[in-house]
């Protein structure tokens, strides 16, 4: 490797900013949703999962078809446009006055904001030095691990302080606003045309060489799902906790941040499957834990072993998808991993909703540990021989 490659290159730098501005103004407001529809429109749990997994669906059906938008078009111009969308969709939330209109804004969110995460990560894997692209995918995700660690924390801290939503989507707005400035000023390198590819295949919208990686990353989704999205009412209703759950996931994205810059070395050495079962089989501590639930602190242990498995296995697998694919499918591999992870997670948002509602918090969070237990069998007797036989 030409250790005089460099990692931290001002392009690379301003897409982390603009990723974090991104999930920041997400994150600010995804704890306190179902707290919102609760408490402003009256629903009940099955009805806030239906209305929360929105977004999910709509960014599950646009993604196949942004990376294929992202590998085709200029990559900057793409990634302009679905940023401003993505910044102009907050002011829906603002004027939504019923629960079906803030349906449908939640919904029509989510196309922008699949896009964009692909379109963003997609140009930040462009501007790495090739020497150091598994090392950088790691780096990258710190942005999204550092938005998660003060987003909720800091959405719940002025929700306690103000007891006014209108102030947390004003900021989001703003916020957002800020990442599409530091996304517009990124630069790239001319990207010739790929010669000889094919005009129509499925592999322009779903990356069919990872298919089993998919599928691995759809358990662990589900989990993912269930877990962040009814955590806050969860501790609200369960564990007397109404100011903790920012506290949950400072810790839990604590563990992502530690977690990822522990495992930038290996990566950068290509020990990608060692890095994802170990993620792997942190994640079923924490959630098994969760689900257990013997007390508070069993609460925050499980978040922090939560976060410090995802943030060992999803930067692992980010690196597998993009290794099993062609130069010219970094968009179709990033929207492949992001889709197959939406699934789950919006199957575990619906899901979550209805078990919820109608079983009860053990059931919901056992069947998270579950799907995470299987997850990491399937990735240590099957998806590891998969990978090897598959990278490029």
């Amino acid at each position: 490797m030409d250790t005089k490659e460099r990692l931290w290159n001002s392009e690379f730098k301003k897409a982390m900013c603009g990723n974090f501005m991104l999930f920041f103004s997400f994150y600010l407001l995804t704890p306190l949703l179902p707290i919102y529809l609760s408490e402003h429109f009256a629903a009940d749990k099955d009805t806030i999962g239906v209305v929360l997994s929105g977004y999910i669906v709509a960014a599950l059906l646009v993604r196949p078809f942004s990376g294929f938008i992202v590998d085709s078009f200029d990559r900057k111009k793409v990634l302009m446009l679905c940023f401003f969308a993505f910044f102009i969709c907050f002011a829906g939330y603002i004027f939504a006055g019923t629960l079906l209109l803030f349906a449908v804004v939640r919904t029509i969110h989510g196309l922008p904001f699949g896009a964009t995460t692909v379109a963003n990560s997609t140009v930040a894997i462009d501007v790495l030095a090739s020497s150091r692209r598994n090392e950088g995918i790691g780096y990258y995700g710190l942005s999204n691990n550092l938005a998660m660690a003060i987003a909720p924390s800091a959405g719940i801290w002025i929700y306690h302080a103000t007891n006014n939503f209108m102030i947390l989507f004003w900021i989001s707005l703003v916020v957002a606003f800020v990442g599409v400035i530091f996304a517009s000023s990124i630069k790239l390198r001319y990207r010739p045309v790929v010669e000889g590819k094919p005009h129509l295949s499925m592999d322009h919208f779903f990356l069919t060489r990872a298919w089993l990686l998919a599928v691995n990353i759809l358990l662990f989704g589900f989990c993912w799902g269930i877990m962040s999205n009814y955590v806050a009412i969860y501790g609200k209703e369960m564990l007397n906790i109404t100011d903790g759950t920012g506290a949950f996931f400072a810790i839990l994205s604590g563990g992502l941040f530690v977690s990822r810059l522990y495992g930038a070395k290996s990566l950068r050495q290509g020990k990608l499957t060692q890095n994802a079962l170990q993620g792997a089989s942190l994640s079923v501590i924490g959630y098994c834990l969760f689900a257990l639930s013997p007390g508070v602190w069993a609460y925050y242990l499980s978040a922090l072993f939560i976060g410090l498995g995802n943030g060992r296995m999803y930067p692992a697998f980010l690196s597998m998808f993009i290794a099993v694919a062609r130069t010219d499918q970094r968009g179709t591999a990033n929207s492949s991993i992001l889709t197959s992870w939406d699934v789950g997670m919006g199957i575990g948002i619906l899901l979550g909703g209805f078990v919820l509602e109608y079983i009860g918090y053990s059931a919901a969070f056992w069947v998270t540990a579950a799907s995470q237990i299987i997850g990491t069998l399937l990735l240590l007797f099957f998806t590891r021989r998969f990978f090897i036989t598959r990278k490029l």
